[in-house]
């Protein structure tokens, strides 16, 4: 799939997100792909561990108290990222996806881009992440966004954590104009 239109990013509170609004089959996407990866037999959503499959079958609940960023183009969500409440001060960045047809477009950097914005406009000092050891592509992106690798804060063996500073009310230049809070329905707003 090739589409030429621009991308746009839009910020939800993820209690506002629908099971319509194309979020439930990027999530089925990371989590297929991610289980996978680790070498498991999922074919499809049925198969996913529950906590994924409540991601995918409601989001609105399982991100309530967070922040979804959705990548549009035209109408279509090409890609997603969300922003957790913050644990020990830090919020953290999770289910970063792009559809492999707009992949090299540089969504996941304006996603990440405003992901860091919303941390910055809310008074957090930075944010944190955690990524599988073998998504190199991914880790050599967090490193060129300025994210730098930490003491984990999670169990999983083969996982990097990292975490980036941001300014206050700004995120040092990465950030994205374009992620402003949206609409029920996905415009932007603001």
């Amino acid at each position: 799939m090739t589409d030429h239109r621009e991308v746009r990013v839009v910020r939800r509170p993820g209690r506002t997100l629908s099971a319509e609004d194309g979020l439930a089959k990027l999530l089925a996407a990371y989590h297929l792909r991610t289980e996978a990866e680790k070498g498991a037999a999922v074919t499809d959503v049925d198969g996913l561990p529950g906590r994924y499959r409540a991601e995918v079958s409601d989001p609105r609940t399982a991100f309530a108290d967070d922040v979804v960023l959705t990548a549009l183009s035209g109408d279509t969500p090409v890609g997603c990222l969300v922003v957790t409440a913050p644990v020990d001060g830090w919020p953290e960045i999770k289910r970063l996806w792009t559809d492999p047809g707009f992949r090299g477009r540089g969504i996941a950097s304006r996603l990440i881009g405003a992901a860091l914005t919303q941390a910055a406009e809310s008074g957090m000092s930075g944010v944190r992440l955690s990524v599988w050891t073998w998504r190199t592509g991914a880790v050599a992106l967090y490193e060129r966004l300025g994210f730098t690798v930490t003491d984990s804060w999670d169990e999983r063996p083969q996982l990097v954590c990292m975490r980036r500073e941001v300014s206050a009310g700004r995120a040092d230049g990465n950030g994205d104009r374009d992620a402003r809070p949206a609409d029920r329905h996905g415009h932007t707003v603001g």
